[in-house]
């Protein structure tokens, strides 16, 4: 039998004095943030654009409703920094010692979290799989990327990875029992799996979060529904590692602040980097949902995500949203007891 136990960060964030000081002033740009990014530069080979943005072509366009353009690259890495000062500048939790032989990260977009892993375990293999060639080409010699499909069977030859790594790949996932299948049999007996999902959901300690944001949210998880791709929250990412076999699984629950109006130093620059992301977090992840999935015009669906945006670099409202990391280990006698 499996155990579990989970961890939430449950301890509220407060908000910096200094942020409440003038309430007439919604924006953050008087307290020295600033709420634009550069865009990174990268090429794709097969695209279609829709609504202004780029979206992958590969294995149809529903595989994936998140962009693949610059703009969406520079959020992608954006938020991987975000999540690692989220984990303390760890890149996973999973307790996979000094030296394993053979990572794989699924969905690994940009590619960035298996460059950083490459370098962090530089004697492992690293392989990045995603449906879009959007990775760079000067990586560590440890790593390769691969376009692949993760919804299909896979390729990998069984007990084979000593960890498989996913991140924030619920709004792609139809079937997790067949993902969670492929990625059991091709982890070894006694290698690990970890999740890590953002939740579709915004919370607030104080009470102050915005309509606008709230209805984004509604509507996203709406979407994710219909799909039947519904957010992760710690209940199911601890529900689906079990399912999938895993023995001693833990989950970790963390608050992302949108905003830089944390008093915590550590989460008040967390916040200030989501608030960066702002515009692009919005559409990228909204966008092709209300219209694909919802049938929402394109002009109503970018006046919400432009109106949550702006809420979030809106100094009044204080809310967060749960990113859990769920992480188990492949029993030692799996190939006998599964």
């Amino acid at each position: 039998m499996a155990s579990s136990s989970a961890k939430t960060t449950a301890a509220d964030i407060e908000v910096d004095p200094a942020v409440l000081a003038d309430l007439e002033v919604d924006s953050y740009d008087s307290s020295g943030f600033a709420t634009s990014t550069q865009s990174l530069t990268s090429s794709i080979n097969s695209y279609v654009f829709e609504n202004g943005r780029r979206y992958h072509a590969y294995y149809g366009t529903e595989k994936n409703h998140l962009p693949t353009d610059e703009k969406e690259q520079d959020r992608m890495d954006m938020h991987h920094e975000i999540m690692l000062q989220l984990l303390e500048g760890k890149l996973h939790l999973a307790p996979i010692g000094n030296s394993p032989q053979r990572i794989l990260d699924i969905g690994t977009g940009t590619g960035i979290w298996a460059v950083d892993c490459a370098d962090t375990y530089p004697s492992a293999e690293v392989i990045g799989t995603d449906l879009s060639p959007i990775q760079p080409s000067w990586v560590p010699p440890n790593l390769k990327f691969e376009v692949d499909d993760m919804s299909e069977i896979w390729g990998y030859k069984d007990d084979s990875f000593d960890f498989i790594h996913v991140r924030n790949l619920s709004q792609s996932v139809e079937d997790w029992d067949h993902l969670l299948r492929q990625i059991y049999r091709c982890t070894k007996p006694g290698g690990y799996f970890e999740l890590a999902e953002c939740e579709f959901t915004i919370k607030s300690d104080d009470g102050t979060a915005g309509p606008d944001f709230q209805k984004y949210m509604k509507l996203l998880t709406e979407a994710c529904v219909k799909l039947n791709r519904p957010t992760v929250t710690a209940d199911m990412a601890k529900d689906l590692l079990d399912r999938g076999g895993f023995e001693d699984v833990k989950v970790v629950t963390l608050k992302q602040p949108f905003g830089p109006w944390a008093k915590d130093e550590r989460m008040k620059k967390i916040g200030a980097m989501v608030m960066l992301t702002a515009d692009a977090g919005a559409e990228g992840y909204g966008l092709a949902m209300f219209t694909r999935v919802l049938g929402m015009t394109a002009e109503d669906s970018l006046a919400l995500c432009q109106k949550t945006s702006a809420e979030i670099r809106n100094k009044n409202y204080h809310v967060w949203e749960p990113f859990h990391v769920a992480y188990g280990r492949k029993p030692l006698k799996a190939s006998e007891d599964k």
